[in-house]
């Protein structure tokens, strides 16, 4: 099954996703990640008002295989956590760019996603096509 790359969204290197509505910014997993990652067992995420600058870790991600940093693609103030992935985490594998989102962030400069990868881009890099 070919793994989903929405094209709204600007990528990460490291597999996290951000998706920019006005001054919101919802962040999450890639599917290539949850692929990569197995069953999930475990998240560690901000709260609500801390700030996550970009690049930085903000989180992890636990599966039977590995421990994984969650990367924040952009700068700014945690206002949402997708808190019912904390108790069920395995969730995001079903609906990473949907149901599946981490975090919702209000953007200090959404101008920090210019240099993000675009769905193209990261479908190459994870492909290596």
């Amino acid at each position: 099954m070919a793994l989903e790359y929405p094209e709204d969204l600007k990528y990460l290197d490291s597999h996290e996703y951000a998706r920019l509505d006005g001054e919101i910014a919802t962040i999450g997993i890639t599917a290539f990640a949850v692929d990569q990652l197995g069953d999930i067992v475990f998240l560690e995420l901000p709260d609500i008002g801390d700030a996550v600058e970009k690049g930085e870790k903000f989180g992890t991600i636990e599966s039977v295989k590995a421990v994984e940093d969650l990367n924040a693609p952009i700068t700014g103030t945690v206002v949402e956590v997708n808190a019912p992935l904390i108790d069920a985490p395995e969730q995001i594998g079903d609906d990473p760019y949907g149901e599946g989102w981490l975090l919702k962030v209000r953007v200090d400069d959404p101008g920090e996603l210019d240099d993000a990868l675009s769905a193209s881009e990261y479908r190459e890099q994870v492909e290596g096509e």
